[in-house]
């Protein structure tokens, strides 16, 4: 089998969906001959991309058997692919690139733009093509709202490479990064993109004034609530005990997962977005990090309760203040779960399983 996958959100650029398409061209790789057309330079160089790959897929069609999109957003690409060379299309749905617009919009330009999105994207491209990948339970909830047909969903998880998260490091490392000793303190981690559903702001505002002194907030990644965040961070005072270090390297990202006390994911509710699966929490999980997160629509498949992670309610600001000290008070405990943690998320989350099993539902479309 051999398949042509197009990705709109590729490094270097950084987001969920971006490392989800990397991982995926990359492990099923390892498996079938696969040829990637990715955009490199970002959400912005989109309306230059799409035609370039609908072009360059239309030229080198003959020679793969499918078609693998990387997320919806690439639905008109698939369905004029489908419509001139009859060549089946898979396409790997998020949960964004399904329910965008949800939210209500009092501009009229925007309102006009989902309107657009909703009635082309969703209804008419996206319908036409073969089979859908949810990346979570949520995701097949809200397209099969959206009348995507049942028949054609799927389900299947993120993945994570384990090998990434293998690396030993020190918790003087930890306080190079944030140039302050730690000695007697502890430290929690958010790391990712910076979304409001993300619960950043809601989490420093609500429960760190809650927790102790000795307790630290470290938040490593940029994205549209950085400024939100950093607001809701002076306005109760807390420059002292939260460290917002935007873009970080992967290697300081790991070092930050080896070495925090605790991650959080702490999402909220935001209408019009969602969480499709929740790759940083599997990742922590990889790293041995006991992982505390809200109980809210694609973190519900990544994380399973006491098994690589913890849920609470969302908004709870007393689940979230309860748990981590609970946490924070055994340290033995600590160390034993996230032992427990890798080891579940070797057994369901490692890209090698996860990439079989996308081969197996692509090869139902291409023998169909």
């Amino acid at each position: 089998m051999k398949i042509l996958f197009i990705s709109r959100a590729y490094p270097p650029t950084i987001g969920g969906i971006e490392t989800q398409n990397y991982e995926l061209s990359v492990w099923l790789a390892k498996n079938v001959e696969v040829k990637t057309l990715a955009n490199k330079r970002g959400r912005k160089f989109l309306p230059i991309f799409a035609p370039y790959a609908l072009l360059k897929a239309l030229f080198m069609i003959n020679k793969y058997d499918v078609v693998l999109l990387g997320d919806g957003t690439l639905a008109i690409v698939g369905w004029l692919i489908k419509l001139l060379t009859k060549k089946p299309v898979v396409c790997v749905i998020h949960g964004l690139d399904i329910n965008y617009g949800s939210a209500s919009l009092g501009v009229w330009y925007e309102k006009a733009l989902v309107f657009l999105y909703q009635s082309l994207w969703v209804n008419i491209f996206l319908k036409s093509l073969d089979k859908f990948i949810a990346v979570g339970s949520e995701t097949v909830r809200v397209a099969q709202q959206k009348g995507l047909p049942t028949e054609k969903i799927t389900f299947i998880p993120n993945g994570v490479d384990l090998e990434k998260f293998a690396t030993p490091h020190s918790r003087k490392e930890l306080e190079d990064i944030m140039k302050e000793n730690l000695d007697g303190k502890f430290v929690l981690l958010t790391s990712g993109r910076l979304a409001k559903r993300k619960g950043v702001a809601w989490f420093i505002a609500n429960v760190m004034p809650k927790l102790p002194e000795n307790i630290m907030y470290v938040v490593a990644g940029d994205g549209p609530d950085k400024k939100n965040i950093l607001k809701v961070v002076l306005d109760n005072n807390l420059e002292g005990r939260v460290k917002l270090l935007g873009y970080v390297s992967d290697e300081v990202r790991n070092a930050l997962f080896a070495t925090c006390d605790l991650f959080i994911q702490p999402n909220i509710k935001v209408e019009g977005d969602m969480e499709g699966f929740g790759i940083s929490v599997i990742e922590a999980a990889t790293s041995k990090i006991p992982v505390i997160a809200s109980k809210l629509e694609g973190l519900k498949d990544a994380i399973i309760e006491n098994q690589d992670g913890f849920l609470v309610e969302p908004y709870s600001v007393e689940g979230y203040v309860n748990k981590i000290m609970e946490l924070l008070s055994k340290e033995g405990f600590r160390k034993e779960f996230g032992e427990r943690a890798r080891k579940f998320v070797a057994d369901n989350y490692s890209w090698e399983n996860i990439a079989k099993k996308y081969l197996e539902e692509i090869r139902t479309v291409v023998h169909a």
